[in-house]
């Protein structure tokens, strides 16, 4: 078995092992890491050989830090790298690259629309009937998106709201409300299947999914990190914030918005934003512009999504494919029967 973990912002984790009886042997550690000493390299290989094969990844990580010499230093990786990247090999991971992408970048749609094409094109990828997609959206109106699982009334002001024609709306992944002005945040959805993320914790799936968008930001001179669980972050403050959601046949939707240029006064007369949840992200006022990419990059909004586009396909192969007549028939189906309905909005009153 042969399994692959990028660290997101470390090295490339390679491991082959066979299983025999039920037991992990020949295991084989490599990759592109820093190690020392030389010898420790031994000392991951025999802590693994003799794990059982249902070892889950906090097993293994402690079976080989144990095994590690005090003064070993782990550069790019660590033990639960080398984990995720036996349980990948168990479950017969897949790679970015094993796959066919498609980069979608359609017009203008409503909210409601955007919201169902997510359902639609991720089950047509759990489906099989549609190979893993990249779609960033284009927005005519402003809205507020909040999470599956939120209050509407605890999140959202309806009357500030609706005096400044925002459109509120709630999405099938769980997370946080997101202030959405038209033509001032870039958002991307990732429909992919379930193997592209086997063996990962949710933790880490959220950032090695958005591994790609940190090498584009910071390839436009932001310095982009990661902060888990589900933020895209800098030393200037919070850029934006990822949510996932796995459907039928194991696919996974994993979509971010991240924040172009937005009117910060009017976000805190639409959400309720409580000062701890602006402290928390680094916010000391909201009462302000919101704009990391506009005022980091100096770009206009385009030419970061075009950047973005070609960072993708320089990494993973992708070409441009378009949304299929009978995609978008099932999406606003689901924009009348669900959507746009006033049950599902006030799901969680």
């Amino acid at each position: 078995m042969h399994g692959e973990y990028k660290v997101p912002g470390g090295k490339l984790v390679v491991v082959d092992l066979d299983v025999v009886e039920g037991v992990i042997t020949n295991f084989r550690l490599a990759g592109d890491f820093f190690l020392e000493p030389d010898t420790a390299l031994a000392d991951i290989d025999a802590a693994v050989n003799g794990l059982p094969v249902d070892a889950d990844a906090q097993q293994i990580a402690a079976s080989i830090r144990a095994a590690l010499p005090l003064d070993a230093v782990l550069l790019g990786f660590s033990p639960e790298a080398v984990a995720t990247a036996i349980r990948r090999s168990i479950g017969n991971a897949t790679t970015w690259r094993d796959y066919d992408w498609k980069i979608l970048h359609p017009g203008p749609l409503s909210p409601q629309m955007h919201l169902a094409l997510d359902q639609v094109l991720t089950e047509e990828v759990g489906a099989g009937r549609r190979g893993p997609t990249l779609r960033f959206w284009e927005w005519e109106q402003s809205a507020v998106v909040i999470g599956s699982f939120q209050s509407l009334r605890n999140e959202v002001d309806l009357e500030g709201a609706a005096k400044f024609g925002v459109d509120v709306v709630r999405r099938i992944s769980g997370g946080g409300a997101m202030f959405m002005e038209a033509g001032s945040v870039v958002t991307y959805s990732l429909y992919a299947p379930g193997e592209l993320v086997r063996g990962m914790s949710f933790a880490e799936s959220y950032a090695y999914l958005d591994e790609w968008a940190i090498v584009a930001l910071r390839s436009l001179g932001i310095d982009a990190f990661y902060q888990p669980l589900n933020d895209i972050s800098s030393a200037k403050g919070k850029i934006g914030g990822a949510a996932q959601k796995r459907l039928g046949g194991g696919a996974v939707l994993h979509h971010v918005t991240m924040s172009y240029d937005m009117d910060g006064d009017k976000m805190v007369q639409v959400l309720r934003i409580g000062r701890e949840k602006l402290s928390d992200k680094g916010t000391t006022s909201a009462a302000k512009r919101v704009d990391p990419l506009r005022s980091q990059t100096g770009l206009p909004r385009a030419e970061i999504i075009e950047r973005m586009e070609g960072t993708f396909t320089s990494l993973y192969g992708a070409t441009s494919g378009d949304i299929t007549p009978a995609e978008f028939a099932a999406a606003e189906q689901l924009v009348a029967e669900k959507f746009s309905t006033e049950e599902w909005l006030t799901r969680v009153p």
